[in-house]
Formats: C-alpha cells, structure tokens, sequence
C-alpha cells in the first residue's frame, strides 16, 4: 500500500502547509503533491516555496503563480519566481498500478475553469457529475487530482476517481490518498472544520474558527 499527501492552493501561507506536512509524516506518506496556486493573497511566498522544496512536493503551476511572474522582471528572478518557473503545467505517473495524473484546474493542462462540482452548501450537484462525466469520457487514467475552484470533494466520474484537496489555507484542508484501493481521507488544519467550498470574502481565513 501507497499513502500519498495531498494539498493545493496553498496561496503564500506556509503555517497550514507545515501542519499538511507534519501530519503526512506521522501517518507515513511516502510522496506530496500539491496542485498548484503557491503564489496569491498572502505574503509568504519564500516561506512556502522552502518548505515546498526542502520536503520534495511534487508541484506543479497554478493560475496565480502564472500571475505573480507576469507582474515583471523583479518577481521573475528572484528564487521564488525561479521555482514557479520551473513547475510544470501537469504531472502524470504510474504508481501502485494507477494512472495518476494532476493539473491545477482540468485536464489537459488548463490553469482556469475548473471542475466545479459543489454547491455554496458543499453537496454534490449530480447535473455536474453528468456533465464532467461527459468531459472526462476520452480520459484515461485512475486518478485526477484538481484544485483551482477551492471546493472539497472526491468523487468517481465515469472510470476516474477525481479528487480535490481543497486550499489548505481557505478549506483548512489536506488528504491523503491511499493506492491501489483508492481510499481518501480529508484530514482538517488548525482545529478548523473543513470548508467544502470557500470563497473570498465569505469566510474567515486560516488560523481562525469559521
């Protein structure tokens, strides 16, 4: 059996990224992955990009790392942007027997959009399910793992167990996906109760109880 730490849309905010991190050890996560959005809304982005690299997260580039090197030369060179431009747009591997694959939005590579398939109250809307389930019909692989949309959930569609982690700074959330059973547990950050959808403005931040 195969344990892997699930984050996302960690967004400069390193304390729930530790927290994730201390708890894939204890439980004794073999590989991290994080589906992108290092960068945005908060200030700790040289923070978050160290203990991104010193624990070998595999990660790849999200919509706001893609915004933060646009913003000029200074952003781009540092270390920081050094690293975000060294993400690639997807990761996909053979681990256990699964297909696995992530992308920060949807697949091929999209960093926009997003499979949404929560409502404000985080259930699951079925005409959602029907219509990724017709989107996701040529793709071939076990394991999808999204952020981007900052909703909470782990549902088959079709052949593909599509999971998304939530933002462990706005969903106070982390998984860990357990393979070749495809077994998921959403594990919550800081005491908090785990938002299955987030969106700005609508709830209090990381550190503090929604």
């Amino acid at each position: 059996m195969t344990l892997l730490g699930l984050i996302s849309d960690v967004h400069a905010a390193p304390a729930p990224v530790e927290e994730a991190l201390s708890i894939f050890s204890k439980e004794g996560v073999s590989q991290v992955f994080c589906a992108g959005d290092i960068a945005g809304y908060n200030q700790q982005l040289e923070q978050t990009v160290k203990l991104l690299q010193d624990n070998n997260v595999q990660t790849i580039i999200g919509n706001h790392d893609i915004k933060y090197l646009n913003k000029g030369e200074e952003q781009s060179s540092s270390l920081s942007g050094k690293y975000l431009q060294s993400l690639p747009r997807y990761i996909e591997k053979k681990i256990d027997g699964k297909r696995f694959y992530m992308v920060h939005s949807q697949p091929p590579d999209e960093n926009h959009g997003g499979i949404k398939l929560l409502d404000k109250q985080g259930l699951v809307q079925s005409d959602q399910i029907d219509n990724w389930q017709k989107i996701l019909k040529p793709f071939d692989y076990e394991v999808l793992i999204v952020g981007h949309t900052h909703q909470v959930f782990s549902e088959v569609i079709g052949e593909t167990l599509v999971i998304n982690p939530g933002s462990t700074v706005f969903n106070h959330c982390c998984a860990i996906l357990s393979l070749p059973d495809l077994c998921v547990e959403m594990i919550p950050l800081s005491g908090n109760k785990i938002l299955k959808t987030w969106n700005w403005g609508e709830h209090v931040i990381y550190g503090k109880k929604s």
